[in-house]
């Protein structure tokens, strides 16, 4: 078969499905000036494919009003027990069995320890002490002054709501309405986006530990030139989501690239490929997925000018000498660790043409399970990709769609091929 790579960025890509689709969302407000981000929270979540029913206490109606959320939702706000919209006048009852999960955010101090009471003498509280445990989970999504959240009594509640089984999703560090800074900022709207698509996701790789290498390499040639490619790092980053999206504990070792950290990643920056390497190295002996997306320099400058180049008149050209770079996926895929069994190796190659042959090339030659193939041009800084993957029964074509689409997708793959890490 004859891979056939799309030549242009600008192709039609199908609708894909929204993260959130069917999943229907008690959005849940307490008192505290963070009510104003739940507006915009409120928003994504339907952009993601959530339908939304806002619930709000009496406290949040002083910060703001429930005609917000009901423009926003397009259902009306429910924040009293006895609301007389509900027949059997259950309305506690009847919101937490419709509900995929309930979120509360802003979450306040008061509320929190009112959840660790158990108390009921709201619709919020009637509504998370009614809820079913085993089929509606319980978000947190604490907002306070810095003092109240390093409290040791809200620091108590925190951990007995989880170990209640209720999820915190943290909170955020910075510059806060009182005028003082430091921990206890409700998250912003889009990282709770994050953390509740996530919460959904099927945990494939539980108990993976994955390394993800990720963007361009930068090769010196003077202290303000380099060698570098066109590589954004897209691929990588959507990939180091869904490994922790799939319940996976992820590294990301990225070159210069300009993108924000995945929710829940940690992440390593490094410059030069024997930077990367040195990185990858420290960190693989941990782990069971190695996942090498990044688009490491084949080559570097062999010895690099302290000082800046300059023209000088006569045309002459600096002469340039290079030398080889490490091949870091060869280097991990050959350690005891890959050669045992104990650590799943995955590579990348973009090519510029005869994708399918190269890509099988390169997988016997640096002896890895999976190799992910793709053309460079017509993905580097793009949103959207098209993958071949390429293994010993031969290859499988990823169609083209957004990356944090084929993110998942090749998770998927990983997943179904490597061996869980009790095995």
């Amino acid at each position: 078969m004859t891979y056939q790579a799309p030549t242009s960025p600008d192709l039609h890509v199908a609708d894909e499905p929204l993260e959130l689709a069917g999943k229907h969302i008690l959005l849940c407000l307490t008192g505290g000036i963070a009510c104003y981000k739940a507006a915009e929270l409120c928003r994504a979540l339907i952009k993601a494919g959530a339908t939304v029913q806002v619930v709000m206490t009496e406290a949040a109606e002083q910060f703001i009003t429930a005609v917000t959320f009901q423009a926003l939702s397009g259902r009306p706000v429910y924040s009293n027990q006895w609301d007389k919209r509900e027949a059997n006048n259950m309305a506690h009852i009847n919101l937490s069995r419709a509900a995929d999960a309930i979120l509360i955010a802003p979450c306040s101090a008061d509320f929190i320890a009112k959840l660790v009471q158990g108390r009921a003498d709201d619709l919020l509280s009637l509504m998370c002490l009614a809820r079913p445990l085993g089929s509606t989970p319980l978000l947190i999504a604490p907002a306070m002054n810095r003092e109240m959240y390093a409290h040791p009594a809200t620091q108590r509640n925190l951990a007995q709501l989880q170990a209640d089984g209720a999820t915190v999703l943290g909170v955020g560090t910075g510059f806060q309405a009182c005028g003082e800074t430091g921990d206890g900022r409700m998250l912003e709207p889009e990282q709770l986006l994050e953390d509740v698509i996530a919460f959904f996701a099927p945990k494939l790789l539980l108990g993976q530990r994955v390394v993800v290498t990720a963007g361009p390499t930068y090769e010196a040639i003077d202290p303000v030139r380099g060698i570098t490619n066109l590589s954004s790092g897209k691929m990588g980053f959507a990939i180091a989501r869904a490994a922790h999206e799939a319940g996976a504990q992820v590294t990301l070792i990225a070159g210069p690239v300009s993108l924000s950290t995945p929710r829940g990643v940690d992440r390593i920056d490094v410059k030069s490929a024997e930077n990367m390497l040195q990185a990858v190295i420290n960190k693989a002996h941990e782990a069971t997925i190695f996942i090498a997306t990044a688009a490491v320099a084949d080559w570097r400058v062999a010895a690099p000018s302290d000082r800046k180049l300059k023209k000088d008149g006569t045309g002459s050209t600096p002469q340039l000498v290079f030398e080889e770079n490490p091949d870091i996926l060869a280097t991990v895929a050959s350690s005891p660790a890959a050669l045992q069994g104990r650590l799943f190796c995955v590579g990348f190659a973009a090519e510029s043409h005869d994708l399918a042959a190269h890509a099988q090339a390169k997988r016997l030659r640096k002896n890895v399970p999976l190799l992910v193939g793709n053309i460079g041009p017509a993905a580097f800084g793009k949103d959207h990709n098209a993958l071949l993957l390429v293994d010993a029964a031969g290859t499988t074509e990823l169609p083209r769609a957004s990356k944090r689409s084929l993110a998942r997708a090749l998770v998927n793959e990983i997943a179904r091929r490597c061996p869980s890490p009790a095995q």
